[in-house]
């Protein structure tokens, strides 16, 4: 009987799984709008004074947004005076929207990639994964792995789409 052979494991194809860029880190929102006189307007005793009374720690772990959800003119200085706690926090943090936020991440764990490991290498994404931006995430991998990389393809083992094949 013939002995059943693993022919992609044997190509020496590394398979990378897009999930695996997904952020681990919990996503929390602050939306400024909450702070709003009358839903409108923001007062900055009163915005100072939230700051002041606000329970920053309920932040450490995670990675936080920071956005206004209603048409209000925010001024830069209440960012920045939100900015200015989660640092003290060390929480890490961008100002946009959530999805903002996860490709801020993702990006974050691409550019962290040793790329010793895929010099000359012949790539495989896989691209199913539950991820906001796939196309956004596609790309940032694209431009961190093609500089080293042999070929980049696009798919699974058994089906790929070529993307890239160095000359």
């Amino acid at each position: 009987m013939d002995e059943i052979v693993n022919r992609v494991k044997e190509s020496g194809l590394i398979s990378l799984d897009l999930g695996s860029y997904k952020p681990s880190v919990e996503l929390a929102t602050i939306d400024i709008a909450a702070t709003l006189w009358q839903g409108l307007v923001l007062r900055e005793r009163e915005f100072r004074s939230w700051v002041k009374d606000h329970d920053w720690k309920q932040y450490n772990g995670k990675a936080v947004n920071i956005y206004c959800s209603v048409d209000a003119i925010i001024p830069t200085w209440a960012y920045m005076l939100i900015a200015s706690q989660l640092i003290e926090q060390k929480i890490e943090f961008i100002v946009g929207t959530r999805d903002d936020l996860e490709k801020k991440l993702i990006q974050n764990k691409i550019q962290k990639e040793d790329l010793d490991k895929y010099v000359d290498a012949r790539i495989i994404i896989k691209g199913c994964a539950d991820i906001t931006d796939p196309a956004f995430s596609m790309t940032e991998l694209i431009k961190h792995l093609q500089p080293v990389a042999k070929s980049i393809m696009y798919g699974e083992p058994c089906s790929t789409v070529p993307v890239f094949k160095k000359k």
